[in-house]
């Protein structure tokens, strides 16, 4: 599957339609499944604050992936991304308050690359504040 977005189709300056993702205290203990990471940060409250956070915190690569998922969905094809990467500034705190956490995710073409790539700027942020830094992936378009 090649990306449904063309390299000419795009300029620099490109917005990627954004996404906002939920997290709740379900959402975290079911992604500890599935990535088999059950430090108790993400799930204890107890603990969570006895080691001086503010709450429970999602994973960061739970954090990451969410916020792939504009450059996933807006390309068509997740096989597109050939390299992405990001820092950690700050957490993700979800409350067990029946609501959680929400990420709120946008991108912007910064870049057109050689072959057919491009760099996409992504900004992350939960509860107003960013919570991704250097979030960049280089996609290959069709």
């Amino acid at each position: 599957m090649t990306a449904k977005i063309g390299y000419d189709e795009v300029e620099v300056g490109t917005e990627l339609p954004a996404g906002t993702f939920p997290v709740t205290r379900d959402t975290l203990v079911r992604y500890a499944g599935a990535s088999g990471d059950f430090n108790p940060i993400h799930w204890n409250e107890r603990f969570a604050t006895e080691v001086g956070l503010p709450d429970v915190i999602a994973h960061g690569m739970f954090t990451m992936a969410e916020a792939i998922r504009v450059v996933t969905d807006w390309t068509g094809d997740p096989g597109a991304v050939v390299e992405y990467g990001v820092r950690f500034t700050k957490p993700v705190v979800v409350p067990n308050d029946g609501r959680g956490a929400v990420v709120e995710v946008s991108g912007k073409v910064a870049e057109k690359l050689a072959d057919r790539q491009v760099r996409v700027d992504i900004t992350a942020t939960s509860g107003g504040q960013k919570v991704l830094g250097m979030a960049r992936a280089v996609v290959r378009l069709g």
